[in-house]
């Protein structure tokens, strides 16, 4: 169990925050359980609620909360572990010890937990459960059928939660540094490691050494392809050869959870070829010009368009792309080699609060979030600003199957070559992604950085 805490104060002014933003409420925050893999007591790695942790830091199984808004006061629930408990796990600080330690000073057995939503009077808030046992729990004790316990979550306390998670303060910005540091140090694990005739396991292997060996784990589960076209690929029994392009997608979770969030493709065991170092620099140039337009007020799915852009700019000088860029981004031309969106919010979760719902996050009244192919995939698309944790990774993805279904349609076929489209169907992908803070002067690259250029990543391959 781990007990890294920011200081009281912090959860306390979140807290007072929170019942500021949704006075006269009862609020009920769920911590997550102990799930077994295949019977009960070989359980899955413990990961607490991300929002129970912004407002209660407590990072242990078996919790839940309440906050009454209009008086302020604050409980947590949970059961004292037994002299059984103990043998197995240790000594642990009992929970009004822990509840002390985040400036909360009344606590209850979890078992009281129900009778107190009965004994308030006033109806309760609660975010959407994600987990079968806490959307259990909530039918039980609200008396609601358990099919309609995901349409009574309360959408005023999501967009509360949102506005303060969404900006993070030093403190956070600090651990996100770390993972995203951390990561760093995967990723260059991965470059000096990768050779001809190994599996893509044998990489992630040494990625994940990396991060459990800085005191974390991983922020979500490896990409270590050289099917790069892929998008979410966890696979990785292939055997490399020479010359692969090996995509990775990987990231640590430092010690209190903050995310990191990197992607980098490298040829395994040789320098770019003239046709990967063409393509590595168009999506390359993407990225940077992504990047530079970072600021408050500016609307990241304008960003998204800009990156998609420069992408199809850098396929018109090859030939595959005709027409003008700009024109052919409206026309959703890109959607054909970059079909996923440019970034998203990061922070507690690699997704940050993906789980309070997108069209909250990502998106406003005003912003909606749009449902066609291609765009739909875009998490972020709001106008950010300062305090901001995003992702930036654009990339170039040549999927058969795709290429296959539009040359069939002859879709948009004034605006795509498909012969000269064709010379690349095999090629698979190319990402590349770095995570920023939006400063109020701009932009701010977290973490050591990786690198980014054909020319530096060739330089760390000739380390291994």
């Amino acid at each position: 169990m781990h007990f890294g805490l920011f200081p009281e104060s912090t959860y306390t002014a979140r807290r007072r925050q929170l019942c500021s933003l949704v006075p006269d409420a009862l609020i009920l925050l769920m911590g997550n359980e102990e799930t077994g893999m295949n019977y009960r007591d070989n359980v899955y790695p413990f990961r607490q609620d991300s929002t129970f942790l912004y407002y209660f830091g407590i990072d242990i199984p078996g919790l839940a909360a309440l906050i009454d808004t209009g008086s302020g006061e604050a409980i947590i629930f949970g059961t004292e572990l037994s002299m059984d408990d103990i043998v197995w796990t240790g000594p642990l600080p009992a929970i009004r010890e822990m509840a002390a330690m985040v400036g909360v000073n009344k606590t209850e057995d979890f078992s009281r937990l129900a009778g107190y939503l009965r004994e308030k009077q006033k109806s309760v808030l609660f975010l959407p459960p994600y987990r079968d046992i806490n959307r259990i729990r909530l039918a039980e004790w609200l008396g609601i059928p358990l099919h309609e316990v995901q349409s009574r979550v309360s959408a005023p306390l999501i967009k509360a939660v949102v506005s303060q998670r969404a900006v993070k303060d030093v403190l956070e910005t600090a651990a996100i540094e770390e993972a995203v540091s951390i990561s760093t140090d995967m990723h260059l694990a991965a470059m000096r490691h990768a050779r001809p005739g190994m599996k893509e396991f044998e990489v992630a292997g040494k990625m994940m050494e990396v991060a459990y060996g800085a005191g974390g784990r991983l922020s979500y589960n490896i990409i270590c392809s050289k099917d790069g076209q892929i998008l979410h690929n966890h696979y990785q029994g292939n055997t490399l050869q020479k010359g692969d392009l090996l995509l990775i997608d990987a990231g640590a979770e430092q010690s209190m959870h903050y995310a990191g969030d990197l992607t980098r493709t490298f040829p395994v065991g040789a320098r770019f070829s003239e046709l990967q170092r063409s393509l590595y620099n168009i999506v390359l140039r993407s990225i940077e010009t992504a990047s530079a337009m970072l600021a408050p007020g500016v609307r990241y799915i304008d960003v998204h368009a800009k990156a998609a852009e420069v992408l199809l700019a850098g396929l018109k000088e090859m030939g595959v792309v005709n027409g003008d860029p700009a024109e052919a981004v409206r026309e959703n031309v890109h959607t054909l080699f970059f079909q996923c969106g440019l970034g998203h919010m990061m922070g507690l979760d690699v997704h940050d609060m993906e789980d309070l719902g997108e069209p909250f996050v990502g998106y406003t009244e005003t912003l909606k979030k749009r449902t066609d192919f291609g765009w739909k995939s875009l998490r972020l698309g709001r106008a950010l600003e300062e305090g901001f944790v995003l992702t930036v990774e654009p990339g170039l993805y040549f999927i058969p199957e795709l290429i296959d279904r539009w040359k069939a349609e002859n879709k948009l076929a004034s605006f795509v070559n498909y012969n000269e489209l064709e010379k690349l169907r095999h090629f698979g992908g190319i990402r590349i992604e770095n995570n920023f803070l939006v400063t109020d002067a701009g932009f701010r690259l977290l973490g050591k950085p990786l690198v980014m250029t054909a020319a530096g990543v060739e330089a760390q391959l000739s380390l291994g």
